[in-house]
C-alpha cells in the first residue's frame, strides 16, 4: 500500500511524532511509538489493496487486537492518561472491524475512514503524552 498518496503523506506525521516521542518522551511514550511504528509497517504489509471493494481482513484485525493490548498494558503499568485515550481509539477501530462482519453494507470505505481518523487520534495522544513528559522533566529541572 505504499503506492497511494495517502500512505505516503501519512508518513510525515508518523515521523514527526516518532521523533518527538523518542527524543523527548519517557518509557511509555517510546514503547507506544515503537509499537505503533511496527504495527503501522505490519499493517502496510498485511492489508489487501483490493479489499476496499472486498470484505473483512483477519490480518488487520489481529494487528489491531495486539495494538489494543499494547495500549492497555501501557495504561495498566504506567500512571498516564494518554494511553487510556489511545486504547479507546483502538477499541473504536476494533468495533469497526466487528461492524464490517455483522453488516457488510457498511462498506470498506467507511471502515478505512474510521481506521485513518483513529490512527491520527492515536498519534495525537502519543504526541501529547510525549510533550507532557518533556514538560514535566523540564519543570522538575531534570532537563
Amino acid at each position: 500500500m505504499w503506492d497511494t498518496l495517502y500512505s505516503q503523506l501519512f508518513l510525515l506525521p508518523v515521523v514527526l511524532v516518532g521523533i518527538l516521542a523518542f527524543a523527548k518522551g519517557d518509557e511509555p511514550e517510546r514503547l507506544a511509538m515503537g509499537a505503533y511504528l511496527l504495527g503501522w509497517l505490519a499493517a502496510m504489509l498485511v492489508q489487501d489493496g483490493q479489499a476496499i471493494h472486498g470484505s473483512w481482513q483477519l490480518g488487520l484485525f489481529a494487528l489491531d487486537v495486539v495494538m489494543l493490548l499494547v495500549f492497555g498494558g501501557i495504561a495498566w503499568k504506567f500512571r498516564r492518561n494518554w494511553p487510556i485515550w489511545a486504547a479507546a481509539l483502538q477499541l473504536i477501530v476494533l468495533v469497526s472491524h466487528v461492524v464490517i462482519v455483522i453488516d457488510p453494507r457498511a462498506g470498506m470505505r467507511s471502515f478505512y475512514t474510521v481506521l485513518n481518523l483513529a490512527s491520527y487520534g492515536i498519534l495525537l495522544t502519543i504526541g501529547i503524552g510525549s510533550f507532557w513528559a518533556w514538560q514535566e522533566r523540564r519543570a522538575a529541572g531534570l532537563e
